[in-house]
């Protein structure tokens, strides 16, 4: 029987953790930060905080402590916001072996060093006492969490440069219900998972002004090129921005009622304040907010152009109107598609 760490129990990392204990063949610990959290999983068998209505297999057994998350674990998946991933990596860190998988879950990109969670967990594993290299992949695709835990078929993808690790994780994760593919591109799939959050919004945005099926296509596909001129800028492949990581996730997040990303946009699109919409989200993360702060930094420093998420930075985080925003991507200077700019 597999012994497997989850750390994060918001909804994706619940839903993750449900999908490994229906199998009955894995011991999975998922650990909470929140106390209540934990409760309500031991007591009711729901996460009735962040996935309420969705049961939770015995397989599964909830705790407050890292360490005993962590004891004897062969495979630790990490689904915490991407800004508490070096903290708690690095509260990990006494418990963790160089011989255990480590798999990261989380779609979001550091905001201040714009590390990858891969290299942000490299980095804190590798670096100072008792430091080693450890064996990475990253778990990324097309998944809404309530959809996972009722038992919707879903297709994601694992990805990493270690083979073995990729089909341990392929065979370990995948049931009837739940496809894992293998990909070794995990610069792609890492900032795929991660710069689709921020389309996800602009498309909220879209809908919240009321505009049309037009232009919502015309944002997706669009969005689609700039993410894949980064990709391939930070050495990723653009045939990954086609997969599930890419545009399978790209168009989920886009077009998905469960988005809180795309919630988020549509709110902004109706006039609300960003810090108003935030509060009543109770805790739950739209990583696309901060990741725009990330991609726009990463974007300049790769030298590539990003038209949409510059100015979804600009109203998030600078106050623009959204119509201001899109009248100033259609007026742009005239370019050609074929070349990606």
């Amino acid at each position: 029987m597999a012994k497997i760490a989850v750390i994060g129990a918001g909804a994706w990392g619940t839903a993750i953790a449900i999908a490994l204990g229906r199998k009955g063949t894995h011991d999975v610990k998922l650990w909470a930060f929140e106390s209540h959290v934990c409760e309500s999983i031991q007591l009711r068998r729901t996460n009735d905080v962040f996935l309420p209505g969705a049961e939770i297999p015995s397989a599964v057994k909830a705790t407050n402590s890292l360490p005993e998350a962590l004891a004897g674990a062969g495979v630790v998946v990490s689904v915490m916001p991407s800004h508490h991933a070096r903290k708690l990596y690095t509260q990990m860190k006494p418990q963790l072996r160089p011989e255990m998988l480590f798999v990261s879950a989380t779609k979001g990109i550091e905001n201040d060093t714009l590390l990858r969670m891969s290299e942000v967990i490299g980095e804190v594993l590798s670096h100072g006492e008792g430091g080693f290299n450890p064996r990475l992949g990253a778990l990324s695709g097309p998944s809404f969490a309530k959809e996972v835990a009722i038992g919707d078929p879903t297709a994601i993808t694992v990805a990493s440069s270690d083979r073995e690790l990729a089909e341990t994780i392929q065979t370990e994760f995948s049931d009837p219900m739940f496809r894992v593919y293998r990909n070794d591109d995990i610069v792609g799939v890492e900032l795929g998972g991660s710069l689709k959050n921020i389309i996800a919004i602009a498309a909220g945005v879209v809908d919240g002004l009321g505009l049309g099926h037009n232009t919502a296509a015309a944002l997706i596909t669009r969005g689609l090129a700039e993410m894949t001129r980064l990709v391939t800028a930070c050495g990723g492949r653009p045939q990954t921005m086609a997969g599930l990581a890419g545009l399978g996730d790209l168009v989920l997040t886009c077009t998905g009622g469960l988005s809180r990303n795309r919630t988020v946009g549509v709110e902004l699109g109706k006039g609300r304040r960003l810090d108003d919409i935030i509060a009543g989200m109770h805790g739950m993360v739209a990583e696309g907010v901060l990741t725009t702060n990330a991609a726009v930094g990463l974007a300049r420093k790769m030298g590539v152009e990003m038209p949409i998420t510059e100015q979804m930075h600009a109203i998030l985080h600078q106050g623009k109107l959204p119509k201001d925003a899109i009248r100033a991507l259609m007026t742009r200077p005239m370019s050609s598609e074929i070349a990606l700019t």
